[in-house]
Parts: C-alpha cells; structure tokens; sequence
C-alpha cells in the first residue's frame, strides 16, 4: 500500500487546471534544490509564491465535496481474504463509484474530477 499524505504534483496541478481554488489547499510543494537534484519539499508554510504548488490533504479534498440531493460522498476501504489487500473506494450514493485505489487520495481525487466535470463544485 502506498503512504500518501496528500494529491501529488500532476494532481495538484490539475486540480488548478481546473479551477479549484488554491485557498482551499492546506500543504504546499516548495521547489528545493539537493546536491545538484531539483525536487520538491512538502510544508505546512502557506505563501504562495513563485514555484509553490499547493498540494491538498484527504480531509482537504473531502471538505470540497458537496451532498447532491439525498447522496453525499463515502470513503469505502475494501479488504479482500485471498490476499492480504486493501483497496480505496469513493462513493456518491447511487450516482457514481470510483475505481479501486491503493490509497484514499486517489480515489477521492477521482471524485472530484467527476464533480467538477458535471458542475457541483
């Protein structure tokens, strides 16, 4: 199972893409350069400056889903006995259920591509 924290770099920046705003992001990727190797540092720090990406948490990306109607968003963790497994579901009551993800983020950052493509958020 990967341990992610939060939306990576490409996601972040197509959740920008795609107008979501950046105000609502709670961790930032700070440019960083180590013994030559560009990369990023992730920090709590919230200056968006030149070369800052914002980044969102589970409890972030969570906090921008609206309840439609009757249906509101579900985190399902799915665990399987022949193998020792577990799998990541996001689920808008009977409207719409994500693929299975190894980690949370990835399937709530599915749903809100869904959401922003049919106009809720």
């Amino acid at each position: 199972m990967e341990n992610k924290i939060c939306t990576s770099i490409e996601q972040s920046k197509k959740l920008i893409e795609l107008g979501i705003d950046v105000n609502t992001a709670d961790l930032w990727y700070i440019p960083i350069k180590v013994n030559g190797v560009s990369g990023y540092e992730l920090t709590l720090h919230n200056s968006l400056t030149r070369g800052i990406v914002p980044a969102w948490s589970l409890t972030a990306l969570l906090e921008l889903m609206p309840k439609i109607g009757a249906n509101e968003p579900k985190l399902c963790k799915r665990y399987y006995i022949y193998a020792p497994l577990i799998r990541y579901v996001c689920i808008y009551g009977l409207l719409k259920d994500t693929k299975e993800y190894d980690n949370p983020i990835d399937a709530v950052f599915e749903m809100i591509i869904w959401l922003k493509e049919i106009g809720k958020i």
